[in-house]
């Protein structure tokens, strides 16, 4: 019971953060900023999905193939960032 809270506030945490760093890029037009919330956006319905799943463990491979896509997308903004 505890762990699906706990889960809930991340999920929350992390959709907030998309938010909050989509509303910087609408305001500065800066791709680290799109980078940001894409990548928060993703980790937050990776994990809203797992919690609604059965069994949701976390040695799952589609869990860290989602995660890595997301790092993958944050080490994209940051490298297009500095290649300028």
């Amino acid at each position: 019971m505890i762990e699906g809270f706990l889960l809930g506030v991340i999920v929350t945490a992390s959709l907030t953060a998309s938010l909050y760093f989509f509303k910087f890029w609408t305001q500065t037009r800066d791709l680290l900023f799109l980078g940001f919330a894409a990548a928060f956006l993703i980790e937050g319905i990776n994990r809203l999905t797992r919690l609604f799943a059965d069994d949701p463990s976390e040695g799952d491979p589609q869990t860290y193939i989602v995660r890595g896509l997301a790092f993958l997308t944050l080490l994209a903004a940051i490298a297009y960032k500095n290649r300028r």
